[in-house]
């Protein structure tokens, strides 16, 4: 069954965000449309608090707050959806943005391991640094050579 924009949002297995918790607005959309556009509120906005959710235990909602703290404002998280003329179309889409945001702050990352850079890097880096002296020395006036 497709995925209605009032049903709760599922986020991951051990995630499911309650309709209740989310926060939809609407606003005419920019775009192509001629005057429907001008009359429809097409234009979608969906709002989930995650500072104050009560789905999140403390452990996710922290790492919720830091990943995704550019795309936060006062711990509410806002995805913006005006692609489709349809606003049952825009509202799909919304909950599809939010869901993957949540999703990606979610997943493990994984620690860059520091590598040494290899002896053929080394010894161009010193070459080129060598090869650029060179060319700077020849630019001076002969008698600071």
């Amino acid at each position: 069954m497709p995925d209605t924009p009032d049903r709760d949002l599922e986020i991951d297995d051990s995630l499911v965000v309650p309709a209740a918790e989310l926060r939809w607005r609407f606003s005419r959309s920019s775009g192509p449309g001629g005057q429907h556009v001008n009359t429809t509120d097409t234009r979608v906005e969906l709002s989930w608090d995650v500072a104050a959710s009560g789905v999140l235990d403390e452990r996710r909602r922290t790492l919720l707050l830091e990943r995704l703290g550019s795309h936060l404002a006062g711990g509410v998280l806002t995805v913006a959806a005006s692609e489709f003329r349809s606003q049952l179309r825009n509202r799909e889409e919304a909950r599809t943005k939010l869901a993957s945001l949540v999703r990606g702050a979610m997943r493990a990352r994984r620690k860059r391991r520091p590598t040494k850079p290899t002896r053929g890097s080394q010894r161009r880096r010193l070459d080129d640094k060598r090869q650029r002296g060179e060319t700077k020395q020849l630019r001076r006036r002969p008698d600071d050579r």
